[in-house]
C-alpha cells in the first residue's frame, strides 16, 4: 500500500489580515470608555477642526465676492456699479488672503488650549 504524504501550505497575507480586521471590528461589542491612545488621536483631530471649516468658510464668501465685484466692474450696461464692483472686489481679495492667517491663529489658539491635557495622555501612554 502506497503512503500519502498530506502537507499543509499557509502564505500569509497582511492586506487580507489587515481586511478581515477591519470586518471583525465592525462586528465587535463597543468598547467601554475610550483608551488614552483614542482619547489623544480624538484630540488631535479636533485640533484643526473648527479653525478648518473657518477658514474655508472665509475663502468661499470671499472668493464670491471676488466674482461679484468682477461682474459689477465688467458687465456692460453697469457701468454704474463699477466703484461699487470695485470696492466689493477689494472686500473679497482681502478676505481670500485673510483666510490662512484666520486658520493659523484659531489652530495655534486650540493647540494651545489642548496642550495640557495632550501631554498629560502622551506622558501617560508613553511610560
Amino acid at each position: 500500500m502506497e503512503e500519502k504524504k498530506e502537507t499543509f501550505t499557509y502564505t500569509y497575507s497582511a492586506e487580507e489580515q489587515e481586511e478581515i480586521k477591519k470586518i471583525r471590528d465592525k462586528y465587535a461589542p463597543p468598547t467601554k470608555g475610550e483608551t488614552p491612545l483614542e482619547r489623544l488621536r480624538r484630540l488631535d483631530r479636533n485640533a484643526a477642526r473648527g479653525a478648518t471649516v473657518v477658514s474655508m468658510l472665509v475663502g468661499v464668501v470671499s472668493a464670491l465676492l471676488l466674482g461679484v465685484g468682477m461682474c459689477c466692474t465688467m458687465l456692460s450696461g453697469w457701468e454704474s456699479y463699477f466703484v461699487l464692483g470695485v470696492v466689493v472686489g477689494v472686500v473679497g481679495i482681502v478676505g481670500a488672503i485673510a483666510a490662512y492667517p484666520i486658520y493659523t491663529r484659531m489652530v495655534k489658539r486650540k493647540r494651545a488650549k489642548l496642550a495640557p491635557e495632550i501631554m498629560r495622555l502622551s506622558g501617560e501612554l508613553m511610560k
